[in-house]
């Protein structure tokens, strides 16, 4: 079909993306794939991936280690956005989208490739994303998605990747589709399909069933500067080892479950298990370092900012001049969110039981129902007269 010359494949080393390589020659007169696997944290062993990629046609391998950019510059921002879509999920899969978007771009431009190209289906929301990021990026290059027009099913991608020697190991099937990165793992599909039906143990691999948990409760302070968190125990952590280190523990004690049906992109609804510890519980605990060194306005007015930036995430617009501007506004606000925060974990839960700030704005002597007790009460009369007036007049009219 001679759609490109030089294309750059995001490659995960599955059987979509790594049949891919053998169709974008073979089917669609590619001369030359290059395979770029982005290390998020999910785990995987990246240099059989590279040596993979390279049996399966591919010219050149790369691997990019992204991990400490994608808790810095994309899980950062969400969090002092309080950023849940649906009011649940914290978009730990969406986020990563973004950044891979953007290294398949860079290495475009890098190696002369006139194209980028990715294993995502058409029903899925990452192929929006994928898509517009990269639009967004770089509007002259061509966007190549083989698995969304190629029409085979699972048997016949596995069968065509056989005859140009691909070998894919046999091993006992999983029903189930899983993504990971530090910052969390979602699964779908398989038996979780039906609505009704209890996501088994087995699926889980970050969180302890509650069975499991400790039996005494946990206590952990949250550094916060500027919206960022920064430490654990007072102890100064890089992004990348903060994260790491509160999955451990939000997860060893059951804490980071969500089971949900969502609104995907594309109009279809669909049931996904998400496990998120570290993200849920920063996120709450951001939330809550607000309360106290925000005004109530600021707050109650963020809160509907926060809600139409979860979307944009969600929908493929990280790259959208919106989100610029509501991050202007959002960076505005955390001039003053630093300070701690504690959080008991114990049997599934993270509950907060304290804060602190320097820049606090909790006024004890204005709270406090004790002797020192500084609140005017006489000045409550006059208030309360003239907040209600409108509401008095209104009712005298209505009586009348």
């Amino acid at each position: 079909m001679g759609r490109a010359n030089k294309v750059v494949l995001a490659y995960s080393g599955g059987v979509d993306t790594s049949v891919c390589i053998p169709y974008l020659r073979e089917e669609w007169g590619v001369n030359e794939v290059i395979t770029l696997a982005a290390d998020l944290g999910q785990g995987d062993e990246l240099g059989p991936i590279q040596e993979k990629a390279v049996k399966c046609g591919a010219a050149e391998s790369l691997v990019a280690d992204a991990k400490e950019t994608f808790i810095k510059d994309y899980a950062f921002p969400a969090i002092q956005a309080n950023a849940l879509y649906e009011n649940r999920y914290p978009l730990s899969t969406a986020l990563a989208r973004p950044l891979i978007a953007k290294l398949l771009v860079e290495a475009a431009e890098k190696y002369g490739a006139d194209a980028v190209a990715h294993g995502c289906t058409g029903k899925g929301n990452d192929q929006v994303r994928f898509d517009v990021s990269i639009m967004a990026l770089n509007p002259k290059l061509k966007v190549l998605a083989p698995a969304r027009e190629w029409g085979m099913s699972r048997e016949e991608t596995i069968a065509y990747g056989e005859r140009f020697g691909i070998q894919f190991p046999v091993k006992k099937s999983s029903p189930y589709s899983i993504d990971r990165n530090l910052l969390g793992r979602s699964i779908e599909a398989g038996p979780l399909e039906d609505p009704m039906t209890e996501p088994p143990e087995e699926i889980y691999a970050m969180t302890k069933a509650i069975a499991d948990t400790p039996n005494e409760p946990e206590y952990l302070e949250i550094g916060f500067e500027k919206g960022i968190p920064i430490s654990l125990n007072g102890k100064p952590l890089d992004p990348v080892s903060l994260i790491s280190q509160l999955n451990e523990i939000a997860g060893n004690h059951g804490v980071g479950r969500i089971d949900m049906l969502e609104n995907r992109v594309v109009g279809i609804k669909s049931r996904e298990i998400y496990e998120v510890p570290a993200l849920l519980v920063l996120i709450d605990a951001h939330r809550d370092l607000e309360s106290l060194t925000l005004t109530g306005d600021v707050t109650q007015y963020k809160r509907t900012i926060e809600e139409t930036y979860s979307h944009l995430i969600y929908k493929g617009l990280w790259y959208s001049p919106l989100k610029e501007a509501l991050d202007a506004f959002i960076q505005k606000t955390q001039e003053r969110v630093s300070g701690m925060v504690r959080v008991k974990f114990f049997k599934g839960n993270a509950t907060i039981v304290g804060r602190r700030s320097e820049n606090s704005l909790y006024a004890t002597d204005l709270a406090t129902y004790g002797e020192d007790d500084g609140f005017d009460h006489k000045a409550a009369e006059g208030f309360i007269y003239i907040w209600g007036l409108p509401t008095k007049v209104w009712s005298e009219k209505m009586r009348s």
